[in-house]
């Protein structure tokens, strides 16, 4: 786990460790379900929305509070996390059980999601909240605007599309690849008959937010 000292040096390994053990590795290896990163998860859920809370309050301003809630609910879903985790490769280090490994769990949005909050709160236990607000901020809440535009594509898509054109938007699923525990999606955004915009992902709706984006991309770009 020496590439995760990158990111942060722990002074205790001992909640590295816990971090990146999944429960599944603490079954298989009879290790207390205690000591896995479920508990850590808990806490690191807790810190990181505190921290996005923070940020978003003192970078937005001008902003409701309808629209604070949505967007960091962007900001820390699932998808988002899993995709800031692989960015940071938090995948390679998990410790799975075998037939966790063998399903693919190394690449599931929702285990490298749990295991990045789990890695915030064990940043937080051994170096205290400025530590992992630091950690929060270079990782997650970096490239914000366009975090943003990505993750509330489909909806600027649609606002951008029934101010300008009459066809309907709507999405369409062009294929699926790979096993089933860890397919790919392609999906295109057609306005009418018409494709706008392309993308992939590892669930139906991230591949439409992928066609969204790209939509709005090519759509801004012509017009």
């Amino acid at each position: 786990m020496d590439a995760l000292d990158k990111l942060y040096s722990f002074k205790n390994q001992k909640y590295l460790t816990m971090a990146m053990t999944h429960s599944s590795y603490a079954n298989e290896h009879r290790i207390n379900r205690l000591n896995d990163n479920e508990r850590l998860e808990f806490l690191g859920d807790a810190v990181l929305e505190v921290v996005c809370s923070e940020f978003l309050y003192l970078n937005f301003p001008e902003m409701p509070e309808g629209e604070l809630s949505k967007f960091r609910a962007g900001l820390v879903c699932e998808q988002s996390l899993a995709e800031c985790a692989r960015k940071i490769n938090l995948g390679e280090h998990i410790l799975l059980g075998k037939g966790e490994e063998h399903c693919g769990g190394r690449d599931k949005d929702s285990l490298i999601s749990d295991a990045l909050e789990a890695f915030i709160g064990a940043v937080y236990l051994d170096g205290g909240m400025d530590n992992a607000k630091k950690f929060i901020l270079e990782n997650i809440l970096n490239n914000i605007e366009q975090k943003q535009l990505f993750f509330d594509s489909k909806t600027v898509l649609q606002e951008y599309i029934q101010a300008r054109h009459a066809e309907k938007l709507n999405y369409e699923l062009v294929s699926s690849e790979g096993p089933e525990h860890s397919k790919i999606f392609n999906v295109r955004a057609m306005l009418g008959d018409n494709p706008i915009g392309h993308g992939s992902g590892k669930s139906k709706k991230g591949a439409e937010q992928a066609a969204a984006y790209d939509a709005i991309n090519r759509l801004k770009a012509r017009d």
